[in-house]
C-alpha cells in the first residue's frame, strides 16, 4: 500500500511555524541580552556615583574603593535577584529540614563527623583554645562546634568575591538596604587593611571567612588573636576561633552555666510551656513540674534559682530539653532552634556526652508554604505565631498546641501534614 504524505501546504505551514518560533526565540534572547547590558551599565554608574558618595562618608579612600570595585561585575547566578523593571518571581516552597521536622538536621553521619573531627581540632589547637577560653569565658567545645558547622573546620570552599556578592545584592537583590550596609562595612574592613579585596572571599550571601560573619558582625566582633596586626578570619585559625568566642561573649554567654540538658518531660506537663517568654526557675521546673535530666544527674546547684526554659524543637515528636540563656546566645549566631541545639549537642558529645535519649519521630513531608498558610490562619484567630514566615519556631509550636487544645485534639505542639491542613481549612 502506498503511503500518502501530508499535503504540500501543510508542510509549508509547519516550516513557517518553526521559522517564526525560532525568530521569536532569537529576538527574545536579543532583548534579554540588551536588557542585561543596560542593567550592567546602570550598575557601573551606581558603583561610581551613589555608592562612591556613601563610601566617602564612611571615610573610604578613593584608592581603596577603586581597588575593591575595579573588576566587580554583576553576578547573575546569585539567588533572590530582581533586575530593574523585572517583576518578582514566585518562589517554590522550601523543603529544607529546618522548615519541617528537625530529624534531618541530626543525621548520625553528620553528627559523628563533626564530633570526630572536632576532637581532633581540640587537640591540635589546645594551647590557643585555652587562651581564648580564659579571655572570653566560652567553652572550647562550643567554639569548635560552631567552626565545624559553619565551614567544616575551615575546609569549606568560599568561592565568591565578597565585594561582588554584596554589590550585586545591594543593587538588585530583594534586601537592597541591608546588603548596602554590609557592602559599606566590607569596604571599611578593606580600608582598615585586614584583608585585600582579592582575598576577601565569602559564601553566596556574603558571609565571610571561617566563622561566616557578615561584614557588620566582623567590625563588631572580629579579633586579632595571633598578634600580627590583622583581624584575619580567612586564613588565621586563632583569629577565627577567638572571633567566634568574642561574638558569644559580647552577646551574653554566661560561663557559670551550660547551654542546657536533655530531660524527661512528664505527660501532664503542657508542651505550650515552651520558649523564652516563660520565666520559670530551675527549682520550680523540678519540684512543680517533675522535670528530670535523662542522664539521672542533678542540675547544677548554681542553676537552681536561675531561669531555665523548656525547649521542644519537634514538640511531642522529639526529645525535650531544659535550656539556659546560653542557648539563646547560640541562637544569636543563627536564629534556628535546631542549629543552636546541634552546636550544644556536638559540644557535649566531644566531652563524652551521650546521644539523644529521645527519638526524633518521622513526620513526613510538608512545605514551607504549608506552614505559612497555617500561620496566617492562626494569626486570623488571634494567635501570636511570631510572623507568617513558614518557619516552625517556638511561637508557632505553642500556637499549634493551643489550637489543638481548643479543638480537643492531642496536644503535640508541632506541625505534621494533616494538622497543617486541618488548621488551614
Amino acid at each position: 500500500m502506498k503511503t500518502i504524505g501530508p499535503p504540500v501546504f501543510v508542510i509549508f505551514l509547519q516550516v513557517l511555524t518553526v521559522a517564526v518560533v525560532a525568530d521569536f526565540s532569537l529576538n527574545a534572547a536579543k532583548a534579554r541580552a540588551q536588557d542585561r547590558s543596560l542593567t550592567e551599565k546602570a550598575f557601573a554608574r551606581w558603583l561610581q556615583g551613589p555608592l562612591w558618595q556613601k563610601a566617602r562618608r564612611h571615610n573610604i579612600s578613593r584608592a581603596t574603593f577603586r581597588a575593591a570595585t575595579r573588576t566587580v561585575k554583576l553576578n547573575w547566578t546569585l539567588p533572590d535577584l530582581l533586575a530593574p523593571g523585572q517583576k518578582p518571581k514566585t518562589h517554590k516552597p522550601s523543603r529544607q529540614s529546618e522548615f519541617r521536622a528537625p530529624a534531618g538536621y541530626f543525621r548520625s553521619s553528620h553528627l559523628d563527623y563533626n564530633i570526630r573531627k572536632g576532637r581532633a581540632e581540640l587537640r591540635k589547637w589546645r594551647p590557643v583554645l585555652e587562651r581564648i577560653e580564659r579571655r572570653f569565658g566560652v567553652p572550647r567545645e562550643i567554639i569548635i562546634s560552631i567552626w565545624g558547622k559553619e565551614t567544616a573546620f575551615g575546609r569549606a570552599r568560599l568561592p565568591y568575591s565578597a565585594i561582588e556578592v554584596l554589590a550585586t545584592q545591594a543593587f538588585m537583590g530583594r534586601r537592597k538596604a541591608m546588603f548596602e550596609r554590609e557592602l559599606l562595612a566590607a569596604l571599611v574592613i578593606l580600608q582598615q587593611g585586614h584583608i585585600s579585596a582579592a582575598r576577601m572571599k565569602s559564601a553566596w550571601a556574603g558571609a565571610l571567612g571561617h566563622p561566616q560573619f557578615m561584614p557588620t558582625t566582623f567590625l563588631k566582633h572580629a579579633v586579632d588573636f595571633d598578634g600580627d596586626g590583622h583581624k584575619n578570619i580567612w586564613t588565621s585559625v586563632p583569629d577565627a576561633l577567638a572571633s567566634i568566642a568574642s561574638f558569644l561573649h559580647h552577646n551574653g554567654w554566661d560561663k557559670s552555666r551550660s547551654w542546657g540538658h536533655e530531660i524527661r518531660l512528664p505527660d501532664n506537663v503542657a508542651c505550650t510551656l515552651e520558649g523564652p517568654d516563660q520565666h520559670i526557675d530551675t527549682r520550680t521546673w523540678i519540684k512543680k513540674y517533675g522535670i528530670r535530666r535523662v542522664d539521672g544527674r542533678p542540675f547544677e546547684q548554681s542553676a537552681l534559682d536561675q531561669i531555665s526554659f523548656l525547649l521542644l524543637p519537634a514538640g511531642r515528636y522529639g526529645p525535650a530539653f531544659l535550656v539556659s540563656r546560653n542557648f539563646y546566645v547560640l541562637k544569636s549566631y543563627n536564629e534556628s532552634d535546631v542549629y543552636a541545639l546541634f552546636i550544644g549537642h556536638v559540644a557535649d558529645r566531644m566531652k563524652g556526652g551521650r546521644r539523644f535519649a529521645g527519638r526524633w519521630k518521622p513526620l513526613g513531608h510538608f512545605s514551607r508554604q504549608d506552614v505559612k498558610n497555617a500561620q496566617i490562619k492562626l494569626q486570623g484567630q488571634g494567635a501570636n505565631v511570631g510572623g507568617a514566615d513558614g518557619l516552625v519556631g517556638y511561637r508557632t509550636r505553642i500556637s499549634i498546641g493551643e489550637w489543638q487544645r481548643r479543638t480537643s485534639r492531642k496536644m503535640t505542639c508541632f506541625a505534621d501534614g494533616p494538622t497543617l491542613q486541618a488548621i488551614s481549612r
